[in-house]
């Protein structure tokens, strides 16, 4: 039996998820491709490193984790992070380090260093496909290797997939849609004349409101996830720095309820199209748009993405209410695709 050996740089909720989904579906992954996947690696900032060139047991890693949030036991080292990169046996990264959506880092050179060993690579996170995609596509395929990124938009919610796989020849000439779950929940729950203090404190207790949610609520989040997406099927080399960005952090009641008097509603919306050049444009902000809209339905923490091609018009892709698991799922699958390679 072959093996695939994973080098996890990362372990928090979304690390832990996808140890479990692997244990889940091990016996399904070996019948089918006839691979054994270990994790021989794992780098933390927090909870120390794990390397067993065998395999970690990834159960007691993840009981650790969420027991005790620190690491112990023989498969413990003293190698960091890079040196793990650099010197550790695996065949495959998988990239789940918390972002940086100003500059990518560290994530990208993550990445560039196991892609220049010849490893296949998986991120999760959008900061090195907003800023350096172009520089990883092209080593990835020097090198021979996949690069996959499912995951950094709408978590496992196959948008990149779908445009690769059942799309072929199709331009991609526009992109348009609601990509961040944060501020969708807040101008909805605005809508309903909820206070403010009130939404956040539920969100935070849902889980998916930061302590300081200014990323979302300015506008970055979406600009990176907008920018990642045209970047890959748009090929607009462009950086989150170039979009034309504005949050909700100045919508008001009176703008919510001045809205809801046209019968429409604000949304903070994501855009990319081409310009009279044939250059990509991009631009984040809130919108009124009308009820009849089908994006005025997107509630919650649903998100949706629309795109526009030359031959096959526009398709949407809504993602509803996502957890963890959808995030988790967004690796697994891409760690298929290095199995079917």
């Amino acid at each position: 039996m072959k093996a695939l050996r994973l080098a996890l740089m990362g372990f928090g909720n979304v690390g832990q998820a996808f140890g479990k989904m692997l244990l889940e579906k091990q016996e399904e992954i070996q019948d089918r491709y006839d691979t054994e996947v270990k994790i021989t690696a794992i780098a933390t900032a927090t909870k120390g490193n794990l390397y067993n060139p065998e395999g970690i047991d990834i159960a007691k890693a993840i009981e650790d984790a969420e027991k005790n949030g620190s690491f112990n036991g023989p498969d413990l080292t003293e190698l960091g992070g890079i040196e793990l990169l650099e010197e550790a046996e695996y065949d495959c990264l998988m990239e789940l380090s918390p972002l940086d959506i100003f500059t990518g880092q560290p994530a990208t050179d993550h990445l560039m260093i196991a892609i220049s060993r010849g490893k296949h690579a998986i991120t999760a996170n959008k900061g090195p496909v907003a800023w350096y995609f172009r520089d990883l596509k092209y080593l990835a395929e020097e090198k021979n290797v996949g690069f996959y990124y499912e995951t950094v938009v709408m978590d496992g919610t196959p948008v990149f997939n779908l445009v690769e796989h059942t799309l072929k020849m199709a331009k991609v000439t526009e992109i348009r849609g609601i990509l961040n779950s944060t501020t969708n929940f807040i101008l909805e729950e605005m809508e309903k004349g909820c206070d403010m203090d009130d939404i956040m404190a539920r969100g935070r207790q849902m889980g998916f409101i930061e302590a300081d949610p200014a990323m979302d609520i300015e506008g970055y989040d979406a600009a990176g996830k907008v920018t990642a997406l045209l970047n890959v099927l748009m090929d607009a080399g462009i950086r989150p720095d170039q979009v034309k960005r504005k949050g909700i952090e100045d919508i008001t009641m009176d703008d919510i309820r001045a809205a809801a008097s046209r019968g429409n509603v604000i949304k903070l919306l994501c855009k990319g199209s081409l310009d009279e050049e044939g250059n990509v444009i991009a631009e984040v902000g809130p919108q009124e748009i009308p009820r009849t809209d089908m994006l005025a339905s997107v509630n919650s923490t649903t998100s949706i993405v629309s795109i526009t091609t030359d031959l096959m018009k526009t398709v949407s892709i809504v993602e509803h209410e996502p957890e963890i698991e959808q995030t988790a799922y967004g690796v697994f699958g891409d760690m298929l695709r290095v199995l079917e390679r």
